[in-house]
């Protein structure tokens, strides 16, 4: 049985990113139908290591990780939850001298940015992490960095946005998307149909498979974090911690759990379906113990992965479509995409109703890829004759 709607804006995509962008457009009167072929957050958004930073970023994502750095800080208000925000800061450490070289050169391109970080050489870094192995001989903190629970942000967005009169659909596929005159024609597996003035794709690693179908192919890939989780511990990691060259990562959340993470586990993205690698896991297990002594008794209880859709210079696709009127990509965020979610929904907002935004958005442009002449997009008008508020 069809059914039909006839809306404002269509997203594809029920990440952080396409929940924060229902939101924000529902805020602003326009009227949201998005679909997600799974549950809200069922993939990158939902099974990352939950870090919310702003160290270490590529220089074109800062300004973009600054501005959602704000959006964290305020989240209750915004949803009604924090989603377990914890501003721990967030430590990147040294392993030998040329990591330490790497970190000071960083922390001066940055303070560039207005991003403060705080130089540790061995001593202090030793004293103020009691827990670190002796193999770090330094560190970078960045004090208001952090890390919040992944399984609770798209979900909690998803609620914020309903409760505004949104129209999320979880188990709708699409099967089809067109442009059919000035609007564009989505439809799903379930049988809707929705007419939308804009579309928007926050598809994660399906996203570039969007893109193609608008004659725009860029060269994406997949990768599967390979995430693992210990027993209940007594509190002793008061950060969260990365390292020069990310080859593992961990925090320790609330319950006492360490959340743990290091490489790639198996991936296909035809099956959609991912899995941790055990010799992943081992190798993340033996670096997290060379950081951690404390962790060699802990017991791992649980392992897990998803899909994340990687571009090729590790920076995302967000803005206007540069073959088609009114669609909007934001997606391939090459693991960095879960502090950046709560922004890309106020960017989206911003581009659908004004057709730009105040981030610098250039370095993402998916014209970088294609070379393809940009076309010029209309703000969305929420008083349009027949969509559903």
């Amino acid at each position: 049985m069809t059914e039909r709607l006839r809306v404002d804006v269509a997203i594809v995509g029920g990440g952080i990113a396409g929940c924060s962008a229902a939101l924000q457009l529902r805020r602003h009167g326009l009227s949201v139908c998005l679909m997600e072929k799974g549950a809200l957050g069922s993939q990158a958004s939902g099974v990352n290591f939950g870090g919310v930073r702003q160290q270490g970023r590529h220089f074109d994502e800062l300004p973009l990780a600054q501005r959602s750095r704000e959006v964290w800080g305020r989240l209750r208000e915004l949803i009604g939850t924090d989603c377990e925000f914890v501003p721990s800061g967030h430590i990147k450490l040294a392993r030998n001298d040329a990591d330490l070289a790497a970190l000071e050169r960083y922390a001066a391109d940055a303070a560039k940015f207005g991003l403060e970080l705080q130089m540790m050489g061995r001593q202090r870094v030793r004293d103020e992490h009691p827990w670190l192995g002796e193999n770090v001989i330094g560190g970078s903190l960045a004090a208001d960095d952090g890390h919040a629970n992944p399984r609770l942000v798209a979900p909690a967005f998803g609620r914020a946005a309903r409760a505004l009169g949104a129209d999320l659909r979880e188990f709708a596929r699409v099967v089809e998307m067109a442009r059919d005159g000035a609007r564009f024609l989505v439809r799903c597996a379930t049988g809707l149909e929705v007419s939308a003035s804009f579309l928007v794709n926050t598809a994660g690693a399906w996203g570039g498979e969007i893109a193609g179908t608008f004659e725009e192919p860029v060269p994406i890939e997949t990768t599967a974090p390979n995430m693992l989780v210990t027993e209940p511990l007594p509190s002793f990691i008061n950060r969260s911690v990365g390292v020069c060259g990310g080859d593992v990562y961990l925090r320790q959340a609330a319950r006492g759990n360490v959340v743990l993470g290091g490489g790639d586990g198996w991936v296909d993205l035809k099956q959609e379906r991912s899995r941790p690698l055990s010799e992943t896991s081992a190798r993340a297990i033996d670096k997290a113990l060379d950081l951690v002594p404390a962790l060699r008794s802990a017991l791992i209880i649980r392992s897990w992965s998803g899909i994340e859709g990687t571009m090729p210079d590790d920076i995302p696709v967000i803005g206007f479509s540069r073959t088609t009127q009114n669609l909007i990509h934001a997606f391939g965020f090459s693991g960095h995409g879960f502090q950046l979610g709560p922004v890309i929904g106020i960017i989206i907002d911003e581009l659908v109703r004004t057709g730009a935004s105040p981030s610098p958005l250039g370095a993402f442009d998916i014209g970088r890829f294609n070379g393809a002449v940009p076309r010029h997009a209309s703000a969305a008008n929420p008083e349009e004759e027949g969509a559903k508020r």
